[in-house]
């Protein structure tokens, strides 16, 4: 049984979770931020495509892969020195970004990056659910954290087009280390450590598995739409992920001290909750990838205007996120997360009928509707993960449920943004008649900015090929959004059938926490 809760830490508790909000959002932001700088990136750094999908993509890469090991590792040291740790490297990282001379040291500067955030992000939720013992206020935190996380979305392209508005391209990573610096400071003040009392043994066979087999599963998926879902590196990297993953199960079964208990899939709470949170956030960054374009290239907005008009749907989630708790006691888990994830389905369904004269307003409602759903939805199934694990899992517990984030949001993008350049291309080639060039055929082909951009120096004869690609896009976007649509139908419908009506009651996680490990 674990020992009573410090009643010092219960009474700072709220301001716990304060820093940790802060830590979390300035790693989440950065999933995002660094898109509007790009364009940036290109005047003044000459990078190539390539260049710039690695410059995401490092990050993104190195985080999800070291996700489970980062997880473990804070349950077996101390999850506050995992945080403080990964805090130091991410405003190192940032700092040796910001000032980067070159494409090659600014790629390498985002993979440490990645390691930083790898380590804070499941030890700000695990650090929470050992503050949060009650369960009820454990699931108000839960929602807070969640919106942050959600809001945090939302925020990187409108702080990114506000610093590119007034600074150089490097303050979009220079900003985070003031930041970083307070979390620090606050942290070491406010947040108590905890870990696992039994400190089993590092595994290590699991993690190298576990970081080999998230690793080449993400890198396949986000350099799928570039190479072709079939092309033979693909296929390896697919065949790596599996193969690598496989093992790491079978290991875990095997193994007297695991690093993740694969058993805990047996449980219906915890499987169905994970499906739902990757599902979500599919739909999500893959709305997202559709959303901020429409706004830039169809409406003609700037990166910063079209960032601020993202706002409501971060609104949205703010109110609903840390009403979903009190939600969740009068209607049960199930009915809850269902009903978020019909409402995110019903926001992606208004965001299909947009055309390129219907305007701001639909993407707005579109938004209002998504923000709402993911709201209610994603803290409660946030909350049936952790929930379902015993206090000394908690780190591989908050580890689970960021992988499933990022491996969700990961495909989204990827999938959304093969089916967006199939489906445009395919209608733009119908629309362009046959006189037109074969090199500004194939340029516009590209994308719908590529085409814009070469319609711009076409001059006015260029008008007509800017007019087809936009309605080009709003069909291939239509399609897209719809197909989203289903993805978060599906997440419905599988919270509808494995999520449990209602988590046991549970008032005192620290002395409950031996029928929890039971149930798990």
């Amino acid at each position: 049984m674990a020992d009573a809760p410090d009643p010092q830490v219960h009474r700072r508790r709220w301001l716990t979770l304060g820093v940790l909000c802060v830590s979390l959002l300035v790693i989440v932001i950065d999933n995002t931020i660094v898109n509007v700088a790009l364009p940036t990136l290109v005047r003044d750094l000459g990078t190539s495509i390539s260049d710039l999908q690695w410059v995401v993509d490092a990050y993104t890469l190195v985080f999800a892969g070291l996700l489970l090991t980062a997880g473990s590792l804070g349950d077996r040291f101390g999850r506050k020195g995992a945080l403080s740790i990964g805090l130091v490297v991410f405003g190192a990282g940032s700092a040796a970004a910001a000032f980067a001379g070159g494409v090659t040291p600014l790629i390498a500067a985002r993979a440490v990056m990645g390691i930083g955030a790898a380590l804070i992000m499941p030890a700000t939720l695990s650090i929470l659910t050992n503050v949060f013992t009650d369960a009820r206020e454990r699931a108000l935190a839960i929602g807070l954290w969640s919106g942050v996380a959600g809001i945090a979305v939302a925020l990187g392209p409108v702080t990114g087009g506000f610093l590119l508005d007034h600074f150089w391209w490097g303050s979009v990573f220079i900003v985070n280390v003031p930041i970083v610096a307070v979390a620090l400071v606050a942290g070491r003040f406010l947040v108590p450590d905890s870990r696992n009392p039994e400190k089993p043994r590092l595994d290590l066979v699991g993690a190298g598995l576990s970081i080999v087999g998230l690793g080449a599963l993400v890198a396949a998926i986000i350099e799928a739409p570039s190479y072709g879902w079939t092309d033979p590196l693909i296929v390896t990297g697919f065949a790596v992920a599996i193969t690598a993953l496989t093992a790491f199960v079978v290991w875990e079964r095997r193994v007297e001290e695991p690093m993740l208990d694969v058993r805990l899939f047996a449980n219906a709470r915890f499987s169905a909750a994970s499906v739902n949170v990757t599902l979500v956030f599919f739909a999500l960054f893959g709305f997202i990838f559709l959303a901020t374009q429409y706004l830039q290239f169809v409406l003609g907005y700037s990166a910063f205007d079209a960032g601020v008009r993202t706002l409501p749907f971060a609104f949205a989630l703010m109110v609903m996120a840390p009403m979903s708790s009190k939600t969740v006691q009068w209607f049960g888990t199930k009915r809850v997360v269902v009903a978020g994830m019909l409402l995110f389905a019903a926001g992606l369904v208004v965001a299909s009928t947009s055309t390129v004269t219907t305007g701001y307003p639909r993407v707005m409602l579109a938004m209002i509707l998504m923000g709402a759903g993911m709201g209610l939805s994603v803290a409660p199934a946030t909350e049936s993960i952790m929930g379902s694990l015993p206090l000394h899992q908690a780190g591989v517990g908050s580890a689970m449920n960021d992988t499933s984030r990022e491996v969700g949001g990961a495909l989204g993008v990827a999938i959304v943004g093969s089916m967006l350049s199939s489906l445009y291309s395919h209608d733009l080639d119908g629309k362009l008649p046959a006189a037109v060039p074969g090199q500004v055929r194939e340029a516009a082909d590209q994308s719908v900015g590529a085409a814009l951009q070469v319609s711009a120096q076409l001059g006015r004869v260029g008008a007509p090929l800017a007019d087809a690609a936009r309605e080009s896009f709003v069909y291939a976007m239509s399609r897209a959004s719809l197909v989203t649509a289903a993805v978060a139908l599906l997440g419905a419908l599988a919270a509808w059938r494995f999520l449990p009506a209602r988590a046991a009651e549970v008032h005192d996680l620290a002395a409950t926490e031996p029928e929890l490990a039971e149930a798990s």
